[in-house]
């Protein structure tokens, strides 16, 4: 059963990435502050750390999924008296996703501002076969264009944005009110022009050549935490000491 359940998630990933691939291009532009994997890092609730990707080009990545016994690029353990790196494959249209943030805000606020963690956010697509207007893929997009043009609101954008999802899926208009709401300012622009569209299909590409089945999947210190709802909080506070 555990391996029928393992292939029908990698089957699904597929399925995913054919459709977001047949219809969004291949190359645009990264965001200020995305890195190579599509993901965006806090190094507190109001800073993401500095990159330059410049480009992405989905037709760079591969397209066989990685063992499962290999860790994710760019998950590692932390360097000696670093913050405890974090990173989370998150999906907006997830309700585990939902589940794993509304438990842990608060939790990550204070970690994140005593400087204790990292947190990499790597938000894919891969429920967008759930929604009637690829909530996944825009959901995002905006949160690549708060990361673009506000960092500073970026965290409080993804936690209004998770906290939303029982109230249903946002369009464009409501994902801009939103993003407005915690003073990220116009992103209505970049949403209708799908600026960053591409670079949601390069992240959930990535997430799936990395051998990624599903969300939330959870890294903490180089370490994968299994049944992040129930055991993230302790395995980081057990790090922390």
């Amino acid at each position: 059963m555990v391996a029928a359940a393992v292939v029908i998630a990698v089957v699904i990933a597929l399925v995913v990435a054919a459709n977001i691939r047949g219809r969004v291009p291949d190359v645009g532009p990264a965001p200020q502050h995305g890195n190579d994997q599509g993901g965006f890092t806090l190094v507190s609730t109001s800073d993401l750390a500095e990159t330059e990707v410049g480009e992405i080009d989905v037709t760079s990545l591969s397209e066989e999924p990685a063992s499962g016994a290999d860790l994710p690029p760019g998950v590692e353990p932390a360097a000696d008296g670093a913050p405890i790196p974090v990173v989370a494959y998150v999906d907006v249209n997830c309700v585990h996703c939902s589940n794993f943030e509304n438990e842990y805000s608060d939790d990550l606020r204070r970690w994140l501002n005593a400087g204790d963690i990292t947190l990499e956010y790597r938000n894919v697509a891969y429920l967008d076969r759930n929604s009637r207007d690829d909530y996944s893929s825009r959901g995002a997009s905006a949160l690549a264009c708060v990361a673009d043009t506000a960092p500073d609101s970026y965290f409080d954008f993804s936690t209004a944005l998770f906290a939303n999802f029982e109230s249903g899926e946002l369009d464009d208009g409501g994902l801009a009110d939103m993003a407005a709401e915690v003073g990220a300012g116009d992103i209505s622009t970049c949403l209708s022009e799908g600026t960053f569209r591409p670079w949601a299909k390069y992240t959930t590409e990535a997430a799936q050549a990395a051998g990624i089945e599903g969300t939330p999947t959870v890294y903490v210190d180089g370490e994968e935490v299994p049944d992040a709802v129930a055991n993230f909080g302790k395995i980081v506070e057990e790090k922390l000491g």
